[in-house]
């Protein structure tokens, strides 16, 4: 028992500090958005003295703040649905053939996606999505549900490596087909890898900046809302009080996603990381 004790105490350091760099942004957004302008600009860390709700108000009549909230919601559930039905299907394709050569290689090139930064190919996405005309909301559920394909392949074909593949050679003997076995077998068993990939592409989706930048910068009433509150900057200051109201109206509603949908991403993750 005493060995252990500094142990815990270092792992409850550790999760202390941990917990510390995710409440204090949070206290932040929160404390600022409740405050005056005043208030803020006397002290920048100091707690709300009262319940100032009219930045929140500001924020909310805004021009066109619901319409971005609607722009954001249709993207995030439209690469969601494709998401749910291409990953699934190219994941159960690869498992079940890495005997394969073409299937290996098709899996270790779109493996090497993870390790590519986002700012590598940003100018040719650009490029490439302009020259195909799709600089639209189109093109971006498009570029989510590629993107997306490096992470879900390798969670996907490593939860299915779980499933034996027995029960695909049982349903082929029963007479079943590849792709009733799929739907009808395999993709309720993938079910908990499945809502992990999804929530985890949710919180990238609806909290991205970078990629609708690039792509709506030319429509702006196909904005989400990170490109909204982007504008509450100007080139000369920037409105921290709306600014910090506008984060936690949009954060509002993928964090009550995450907190009922925390645990599928644990064991989603430790299922589908298994080799």
């Amino acid at each position: 028992m005493k060995t252990r004790l500094p142990f815990r105490i270092i792992s409850y350091a550790a999760l202390a500090i941990g917990a510390l760099f995710i409440l204090g942004p949070l206290y932040l957004a929160l404390s600022i958005a409740l405050r005056t302008r005043d208030e803020t600009t006397s002290n920048f860390f100091a707690p709300p003295t009262r319940l100032y709700l009219e930045n929140f108000s500001t924020v909310i009549n805004k021009a066109n703040f619901w319409g971005m909230l609607q722009n954001s919601a249709f993207i995030t559930i439209i690469s969601l649905l494709f998401m749910l039905i291409a990953i699934p299907m190219a994941s159960y394709a690869i498992s079940r053939n890495m005997n394969k050569l073409y299937f290996k290689w098709v899996y270790t090139i779109i493996l090497m996606g993870i390790f590519v930064p986002f700012q590598a190919i940003m100018l040719p996405i650009y490029r490439h999505m302009g020259n195909l005309e799709l600089l639209n909301q189109t093109g971006l559920i498009m570029m989510y549900v590629t993107l997306s394909f490096s992470q879900g392949l390798f969670l996907g074909v490593g939860f299915l490596k779980n499933i034996p593949l027995e029960l695909d050679q049982a349903s082929k003997i029963d007479g079943c087909g590849v792709w009733y076995t799929f739907s009808r077998i395999i993709y309720p068993l993938m079910l908990p890898i499945i809502a992990t990939i999804l929530i985890l592409n949710s919180l990238w989706i609806w909290n991205d900046f970078q990629l609708p930048l690039i792509m709506l910068n030319r429509h702006p009433d196909f904005w989400t809302l990170p490109l909204f509150i982007y504008n509450f900057k100007t080139e000369t200051s920037f409105d921290y009080n709306l600014a910090f109201a506008a984060f936690s109206l949009s954060m509002a509603p993928i964090a009550i996603l995450y907190v009922f949908t925390q645990k599928y991403i644990i064991g989603g993750l430790t299922e589908g990381s298994i080799k």
